[in-house]
């Protein structure tokens, strides 16, 4: 049987951003198809469709510090339905890859309505926890022009978080909560294994930066 993803990658090839962001490039997008194609094996759901949602869900990039990043699955959601108009995808197939690809975003804060839409969400964040998502944080933070951590207070005891400024803060701001607001049982239990990842790694770091001494 024919892989639905491969075949999509050599057909949208020409309309994929070549950007340099690291943490939003080919190899994330193959990290979140591998997501959802494990998702999919426990939960079902249509995967030719899904491969489409998932190849798609960044055609459109916009940094993290841009004041348009809320907005930036809405944009890729409208490119996406026209390159799938392009080429004669039936309407509601590209309504449906259309609302995964809106719904996918934690800053746009839509909530996924179908199976696909929740699939791709679960295995989206996935790339955001874990070894992975410790590598694209600050990955992300350099690119961002942030510090690694606050050197007086780095667990942010007698400060509010502030991960604009410092990447050790985006793991309680975000990443930690990340684990209880996903969509399928499957994704939910493959979080909760990269979330014990993240844990250890902020005991770990604050520990040597001398949060304990």
């Amino acid at each position: 049987m024919s892989d639905p993803f491969a075949t999509l990658v050599a057909d949208f090839a020409a309309d994929l951003p070549a950007g340099d962001d690291g943490a939003h490039d080919m190899a994330h997008i193959g990290r979140v198809w591998a997501n959802a194609r494990r998702i999919a094996a426990g939960e079902g759901g249509d995967i030719a469709l899904l491969a489409a949602a998932v190849l798609l869900h960044d055609c459109v990039h916009v940094e993290k510090s841009s004041p348009l990043r809320s907005q930036a699955s809405r944009l890729a959601a409208e490119r996406a339905s026209s390159l799938l108009t392009a080429r004669g995808w039936a309407a509601d197939r590209i309504e449906a890859i259309a609302h995964a690809i809106a719904a996918h975003s934690f800053s746009a804060g839509l909530t996924p309505e179908t199976l696909e839409a929740k699939i791709l969400q679960d295995a989206d964040r996935l790339d955001a926890i874990g070894c992975i998502g410790i590598a694209r944080c600050f990955y992300t933070a350099g690119r961002m022009g942030s510090a690694l951590y606050h050197p007086e207070d780095p667990a942010a005891t007698n400060r509010p978080l502030d991960d604009r400024n410092y990447a050790l803060d985006h793991f309680r701001a975000k990443l930690l909560k990340l684990s209880d607001g996903f969509q399928s049982a499957t994704g939910a239990r493959m979080a909760q294994e990269r979330t014990r990842v993240l844990t250890n790694f902020v005991a770990a770091f604050e520990e040597e930066v001398g949060c304990n001494q």
